[in-house]
C-alpha cells in the first residue's frame, strides 16, 4: 500500500495533462479573440459598402 501511495505522488503524467489542457485553452482563447476582432473590422467594411451602395441606387 506505501508503494501505491508512494507511486501515485511521483507520478507525473496527470501533470502533463493538465499542461496540454492549459496550452490548449489558451491557444482558444487567442483564436477565439482573434476572429473578433476580424469580424468587427469586417463589419465595417460591409457596413461601408452598404452605403456606398445605398448612395449608387439611390
Amino acid at each position: 500500500m506505501k508503494q501505491l501511495i508512494k507511486r501515485f505522488l511521483t507520478e507525473e503524467d496527470g501533470v502533463t495533462a493538465i499542461e496540454y489542457g492549459l496550452i490548449a485553452a489558451l491557444i482558444a482563447v487567442v483564436i477565439i479573440a482573434a476572429v473578433t476582432l476580424v469580424g468587427t473590422g469586417l463589419e465595417g467594411v460591409f457596413t461601408e459598402v452598404e452605403q456606398e451602395l445605398n448612395g449608387v441606387v439611390e
